[in-house]
């Protein structure tokens, strides 16, 4: 495990490896199993989501409803913590395809987030908040303050309104850029006009390339790289699993690289002491 970053970013050449939803390639995603496999390799960060519950408990998972990683259904917003404890948060995970679910039954639960940083006080979290309800903001913030989390967090929201409000209320936490700030950055990048970019973020999360309109927009290249270090912002791309596209994007220059197989990442860059991935 590596210590936590000073900033959330790495353009003097560091590539910082984020386990996306924990080890999700090989253990149920955003589950404390899944956080602590990471964990336990050379990563720089774990990556996860955000919800709240209709009991006001703010739980780690992806979706707005239970329905893809559980046996359970419907929105994940009407469910208690109780409720959502009780369902089978290992019960659709395979990879071969659906012949084997090798972690049904086997008791993984939804977790908190409390849980989480209880679990991992020394450990850069990347949190994604995916709830669209300002009532998220209030009982997320007082999370991070109890647990003293201020300094090993990096919070990003697609929701722009989201994001604002949080970093209004908690402006000791580093946020990544919004989507507003990717795309007024980008068109800046092809307008040769980045000069004017007044971003408040360190990072830029993206994906490599991303619908816009119905296009198909290819947002890093070396260009909008070398444009976001000569502002002093990361360069962080989602969700990379496959070596080919890693190497590319380490040429490329980009400082992090979010995977649900993070040591696959390890090893291709040398800092995985074992070599079966």
């Amino acid at each position: 495990m590596q210590p936590i970053p000073e900033h959330p970013q790495a353009t003097d050449g560091y590539l910082i490896v984020f386990a996306h939803r924990g080890d999700s390639g090989n253990y149920p995603e955003n589950t404390m199993l899944s956080f602590s496999q990471a964990a336990a390799y050379d990563i720089d960060a774990l990556e996860t989501d955000i919800h709240l519950t209709a009991d006001g408990e703010i739980v780690v998972f992806h979706d707005e409803t239970v329905d893809r990683t559980t046996n359970g259904s419907g929105y994940l917003r009407e469910k208690t913590l109780a409720e959502l404890q009780k369902l089978d948060a290992g019960y659709w995970w395979t990879d071969d395809d659906g012949a084997t679910y090798p972690f049904r039954g086997q008791g993984i639960q939804i977790a908190t987030l409390e849980e989480m940083f209880v679990a991992f006080p020394e450990m850069w979290i990347n949190i994604d908040i995916k709830h669209h309800d300002e009532k998220i903001i209030n009982p997320f913030i007082k999370l991070i303050r109890d647990h003293n989390m201020s300094k090993n967090l990096l919070v990003g929201s697609f929701d722009t309104k989201i994001l604002k409000l949080f970093r209004e209320k908690c402006p000791e936490v580093v946020t990544a850029a919004s989507l507003t700030e990717v795309f007024w950055f980008f068109l800046l990048t092809k307008l040769h006009l980045t000069k004017l970019y007044r971003g408040e973020s360190p990072a830029f999360q993206i994906p490599e390339t991303q619908k816009f309109l119905g296009l198909e927009i290819h947002l890093v290249d070396r260009r909008f790289v070398t444009a976001a270090h000569d502002k002093n912002v990361a360069v962080h791309v989602w969700t990379v699993n496959e070596v080919a596209d890693m190497q590319r994007l380490i040429d490329l220059g980009v400082d992090g690289l979010m995977s649900d197989y993070p040591r696959r990442v390890l090893n291709l860059i040398g800092r995985d002491n074992n070599k079966d991935v």
